[in-house]
Parts: C-alpha cells; structure tokens; sequence
C-alpha cells in the first residue's frame, strides 16, 4: 500500500486542491476543513441536512486554497478572496441566492464524521463494478469523493471493510487507528470539477454495500505525510 494522492478542502464543501505533501495533526490535515459556509440560522453548508448542517447547492461552484492567515477562495467568475473578506462574502451570498457568511472552526469540528478519511483504488474498482462493468472505469473520479487519502492498493474488493479498530502507518510518522465506515450522500454523484452529474452511484452503494464507501480515521501519532508514502500495519 501506498499513498496515491492527497487532497484537502479549506473550506467545507467547496472544491478542494491537491497537495503533495502535508502536516497531520489530531484535527486531521493541516488545513483541511478548517473554515466552512454558514447560513443566517448559523448552520453550516454540506451535502446533506442534520442538525448542524444544512445542504448548500452550488458550493461545488468554489473553491479553496489553504492559505496564511486565512484560506483564499475562488468564485466561479475566477475572482479570489480572503474567506474573511466581507466584500467576498456578499459574492458567494449572490451565487448561492441565500445570506452567508464564512466562519472558522470553533469548539467543534467542521467535518461529518472523523478528522482523516480514506480511501483505497481497489475499492474504486469494487464500485466500477457496481456502477456499470469496466465500461465505466474511466467516468468514476475519485475525487468524487473528496478522501483526504488515496491509497493504492491491488485488487478489486473493498478492503476497508476489514480495517476499523486497526492502525495504520502512513509513512514514517503518522498513525492512523481507522474508525469506521463512511456513510455517503448525494454528493457523490454530484458534477464537481471535471466529473460530470451521475445517478448511480449513491444507488449501487445503497444496494449492495449500506451507503458506505471508504473509512474515517483519529491521528494517534501527529507527523507529516506524502505522495509516495508506503503504508503499513502496526
């Protein structure tokens, strides 16, 4: 095993960018979810409704980059601006056809469900099969969705399955202690940068593999991980 790619998202729910190397420390990613879209009755923008956060069409039209002291955030015009810029967020409200503004975390973290999510290329090829047969290899991005770590992996099961309660080695730092599943939404067969809008993704995961597709991990061991890095068990 080894990691493939790693992404993170400054600003939840919004594209993200792709990096080749970066600090984990127990919050996840440096970087990764740190900011996120709230609405005027103060919950937050995402793919699905709960109690903290509300779904948000259209935020796949930005993007973020991690920047110092704030993150910067791109508008589908190509305009970029501080995620403090009140100038800024009167564009996304405009976008988005709803008041907003764009907060950072506080006491509680912005992200679903665990601070690192991962994902294997031999669970890509398990839903391929799912979704449609080889024919349809080329049209799953993984990007869709939006795991902090691509690990490459031969094969074409879905070994997460077997990973909660294990430890996992992300170079020569950084372990991992996988949690559990991650549950999916709509999001997934969302159109997102160069992946088009599909309707048969969150279908064939809903029969035949409960709405989960990769796993959440805590950070035991704090450290800095890359593309490239070998993955081992502890």
């Amino acid at each position: 095993m080894q990691v493939a790619e790693i992404r993170r998202y400054p600003v939840k729910s919004m594209l993200g960018e792709v990096v080749p190397a970066v600090e984990v420390g127990h919050r996840g990613l440096a970087g990764d979810r740190l900011w996120a879209v709230r609405d005027a009755d103060g919950k937050f923008g995402s793919g699905k409704s709960t109690r903290r956060f509300r779904r948000m069409p259209g935020l796949f039209q930005f993007r973020a980059y991690a920047s110092e002291p704030v993150p910067v955030v791109e508008l589908p015009d190509g305009r970029r601006f501080p995620a403090d810029d009140a100038i800024g967020h009167r564009a996304v409200s405009a976008a988005l056809g709803r008041t907003v503004t764009l907060a950072r975390e506080a006491a509680v973290p912005h992200h679903d469900e665990g601070p690192v999510s991962l994902l294997t290329t031999a669970s890509m090829r398990a839903l391929t099969r799912l979704a449609g047969g080889e024919r349809g290899a080329a049209e799953i991005d993984p990007l869709r969705f939006r795991a902090n770590l691509l690990i490459d992996l031969p094969g074409s099961g879905f070994a997460e399955d077997n990973w909660p309660g294990r430890r996992l080695r992300v170079g020569t730092e950084v372990v991992l202690r996988i949690v559990r599943p991650l549950t999916r939404c709509v999001m997934i067969d969302m159109a997102q940068e160069g992946a088009g809008e599909r309707k048969d993704l969150l279908k064939a995961l809903a029969e035949h593999h409960e709405t989960t597709f990769g796993v959440f991990a805590t950070v035991e061991q704090q450290g800095r991980v890359a593309a490239g890095d070998r993955c081992s068990w502890v």
